[in-house]
């Protein structure tokens, strides 16, 4: 039974549309047609006007900074508890992170010390759907429009999540998403930013795309009129740009994973509840707490271990029990990112020193989020076999009798 092995993620149309951009004429988003198919079909999918690719999620968080008009020596506000490119997103626009306390029970922002921290340097405010759970966007909304500071979601880890009732990347200005191999769509690496901005979206099309000028909010093609684009008196770039384009491969694949998007982001939800109804028969694994309103899409099940003060058991040798049972790894959370080596040997500071060399960061900055995140153990919920997920929710029932016997 436990020889059940988690079935290939490409299960739809991959293999027929990776053979199609083969026969094509362009493997390039620059000339292509698939990059442009899977960016209308996932701006319908999120329920927004744009939708650009990218070759990653973290691209797309250095663009949409950019195009919201992030400067150098600006403040960009983003959670505690996160992923560190967050942070160096913010520190390749050569503005200053500024990191926001997190609630103990989502690990989402905390709205009170969002508020705390704004200054007049703030432009920005990335906040950070964490495992597939939304913020308290009403509250965060609120702050930034008080202060007209543009709000960033990252979505990296939240397709068809959901805040009272509004899709998460339809609420702030801009909205990141990732296609990283471990996420609900998967093409290896690649992004997308969606907005209902024509400026916005134009912008960060240019900023991915070399800062050609013949760019629009809706068209990543560059050389659709070859008698303009050959012509050696035609300039073609008006701003500073990268090149962050997605390939026609990687659209292909995403656009087939979009197609069994509802499918697949099911399969997490319900691998996610399998695991928190083993939790609920202890009192030290404490799943993320989903408010009234909220929809997570479980990207994986974030949990809070008490178990070294209620049971006497340490982190680590309840994921080895629970291993040697016939359980997956279990994963820890990300450090609280100003406590990575990066910031503290700071070498942020040789990114651009007249910025960095009088920003420091120490510990206690955020006492919340580096309390709960030594105890966050992440569940696998990424089961495309249900049957896979309950001979795991089973384990885990075992390894937590087994270790209340002991």
């Amino acid at each position: 039974m436990n020889d059940i092995k988690n079935p290939n993620k490409y299960l739809g149309n991959e293999l027929n549309y990776i053979k199609k951009v083969l026969e094509g004429e362009s493997w390039s988003s620059t000339g292509g047609s698939w990059t442009i198919a899977l960016e209308q079909a996932f701006a319908k999918k999120i329920g927004t006007q744009y939708a650009v690719a990218f070759n990653s999620g973290t691209s797309t968080l250095h663009a949409a900074l950019e195009a919201a008009g992030v400067k150098a020596g600006d403040e960009v506000l983003s959670p505690a508890i996160t992923v560190i490119m967050d942070t160096t997103a913010t520190i390749l626009a050569n503005a200053v992170p500024v990191y926001v306390d997190v609630n103990p029970k989502t690990f989402t922002m905390d709205p009170v010390d969002l508020a705390q921290k704004i200054t007049p340097k703030t432009r920005a405010i990335i906040t950070v759907a964490i495992y597939g759970l939304s913020p308290d966007m009403d509250s965060i909304t609120d702050i930034a429009q008080k202060h007209n500071i543009p709000v960033i979601e990252d979505n990296a880890q939240a397709v068809l999540s959901f805040y009272k009732g509004c899709m998460l990347g339809t609420i702030g200005d801009m909205a990141s998403f990732s296609f990283e191999n471990t996420k609900h769509i998967s093409c290896g690496e690649g992004g997308m930013v969606v907005t209902n901005s024509e400026v916005y979206a134009e912008t960060v099309r240019k900023i991915g795309g070399h800062g050609f000028k013949n760019l629009k909010a809706d068209e990543g093609r560059i050389r659709l009129n070859q008698d303009v684009f050959q012509n050696p008196h035609y300039k073609r770039h008006n701003i500073l740009g990268w090149n962050y384009r997605l390939s026609e491969f990687n659209a292909a694949i995403a656009l087939a994973q979009l197609e069994r998007v509802d499918e697949l982001v099911d399969l997490r939800i319900k691998s996610a509840h399998l695991f928190i109804d083993v939790m609920n028969t202890c009192n030290y694994l404490i799943p993320q707490e989903v408010p009234e309103g909220c929809v997570s899409s479980y990207y994986t099940l974030g949990v809070v271990y008490e178990g070294e003060e209620r049971i006497g058991v340490s982190w680590e040798k309840f994921r080895k029990s629970y291993i040697e049972e016939g359980g997956d790894g279990i994963y820890g959370a990300w450090s609280v990112p100003y406590l990575e080596p990066m910031i503290t040997e700071r070498q942020y500071v040789k990114r651009c020193p007249w910025v960095y060399e009088n920003v420091k960061y120490e510990k206690g900055l955020c006492p919340v989020a580096e309390a709960v995140q030594p105890k966050i153990m992440q569940f696998k919920t990424n089961y495309r076999d249900p049957k896979l997920a309950e001979i795991k929710a089973d384990v885990l029932l075992k390894t937590i009798k087994q270790l209340k016997s002991r």
